[in-house]
């Protein structure tokens, strides 16, 4: 989700020291998606589908050499901020303006857009993981009051509010065991986890990490349950142990990073997107995400 960076950004992070930085590789030209480019997802066939391509309210598709094109249209009123898939293959998508998740299905070649939940209780839907049980969690931010919620979305569609008392809830995933949810409130810069039941409820909130300067967006694991935090503003992806020791720093190009996934054929390939260059960079790391 883009926002303002505030004033306070030019302090210096509490722990946080920029180190180990491997070099970033542009992936797609710049300005070809808008300012909120966001949500990259690999989907089942193997590809990188990002939202926002060109303009707002589309969703691109970038093929292994890192050229994109057009996916899919979404209805009029609506603007993607985060794509999963589930076990089904079906493209989930946070869909901020319009208060819904939708569900993308493709038949007969063609990408058929429905909505999996709408709820009038939506602030605006922001960011998603999904289980192996095809339950989704997403963050759902009020900006403008400085809070937000966490929901559970289940298979059927129905919404399960799992806390409304917290700040601006924003980067959202699992820990590779799916027990840890984290989440992020960018404009508080605390980083919490919470532990999941089976049914995917959640307990035990704790603090896990926070931050004096800047803001933070998307978050994923890493296969040894390592986070990587996109610093919104700074540039980097901070790298945290699940004990919540900071490890890394890993410096970009552009500076309004808001979500990364991991990918190629190891998992090892980090695809990183920069909202003020409007495209992707990607670097190589020594540990495959949390899906391979």
């Amino acid at each position: 989700m883009r926002w303002i960076l505030p004033i306070a950004a030019l302090a210096t992070c509490l722990s946080c020291s920029t180190q180990d930085t491997p070099a970033t590789t542009d992936y797609t030209d710049e300005n070809v998606f808008s300012e909120n480019i966001e949500g990259p997802s690999f989907g089942p066939d193997g590809r990188l589908y990002v939202v926002n391509y060109l303009r707002d309210g589309t969703i691109g598709v970038i093929s292994s050499d890192g050229v994109p094109e057009l996916y899919v249209a979404l209805p009029e009123g609506s603007i993607g901020n985060s794509i999963k898939f589930n076990s089904r293959g079906e493209m989930l998508v946070a869909d901020f303006k319009g208060h819904n998740v939708l569900k993308i299905v493709r038949t007969d070649s063609t990408p058929q857009v429905g909505v999996l939940v709408h709820e009038h209780s939506f602030n605006q839907p922001n960011d998603l993981c999904i289980n192996s049980r095809d339950q989704v969690f997403a963050s759902d931010p009020n900006w403008k009051a400085g809070t937000g919620k966490i929901w559970r979305i289940d298979p059927t569609g129905s919404a399960v509010l799992l806390d409304s008392t917290m700040g601006t809830t924003n980067g959202i995933t699992l820990s590779p065991d799916e027990r840890i949810l984290y989440v992020n409130e960018s404009v508080q810069r605390k980083v919490w986890k919470f532990s999941v039941d089976e049914n995917g409820n959640l307990s035990g909130k704790t603090l896990f990490t926070e931050f004096a300067d800047f803001g933070m967006d998307g978050m994923k694991c890493d296969r040894e349950g390592n986070l990587y935090i996109t610093r919104y503003g700074k540039g980097t992806i901070a790298i945290y142990s699940p004990e919540g020791k900071f490890m890394r720093e890993v410096q970009l190009k552009g500076k309004n990073c808001s979500n990364l996934v991991f990918g190629g054929n190891d998992g090892k390939t980090v695809y990183v997107t920069l909202q003020d260059r409007k495209c992707m960079e990607t670097f190589v790391n020594e540990i495959p995400g949390a899906a391979f």
